[in-house]
C-alpha cells in the first residue's frame, strides 16, 4: 500500500527549490506532510526498508538516489526484503 503523503514528499522534493530546502533543513520541510512518527523517522535515517512498502518505486529511487545510495545497493536491500523473489529459477509468478 503507498502512503500519499510520503509519495508527495518524494514528488515535491523533484524541484529544485524544494531539493534545496530539504537538503538543508529535511525537519522544516517534513512538517508540511502528515507522516506517522515512524515514517517520519524512517526518512529521516534514510530507513529503505520501511519506507520501500509504502511509497512509488520511482519516488523511492529518486529519493534514494539524492540520498547518495547507489543503484545496486538499492536493488541489493530490496531483493534481500524478498529473497523467495530474488532467485531467477524458482518459479515465482507474482508480480510487484
Amino acid at each position: 500500500m503507498t502512503d500519499y503523503w510520503l509519495s508527495k514528499l518524494f514528488f515535491d522534493i523533484q524541484a529544485p527549490a524544494n531539493l534545496s530546502k530539504w537538503k538543508a533543513d529535511p525537519e522544516s520541510v517534513l512538517q508540511d506532510y502528515p507522516l506517522s512518527d515512524d515514517m517520519r523517522a524512517a526518512v529521516l535515517s534514510d530507513n529503505l526498508e520501511a519506507i520501500a512498502p509504502h511509497v512509488n518505486a520511482y519516488l523511492l529511487r529518486f529519493y534514494f538516489s539524492i540520498s547518495g545510495m547507489k543503484d545496486d545497493e538499492m536493488l541489493a536491500r530490496l531483493h534481500a526484503m524478498k529473497p523467495d523473489a530474488a532467485r531467477p529459477n524458482q518459479e515465482n509468478t507474482q508480480h510487484g
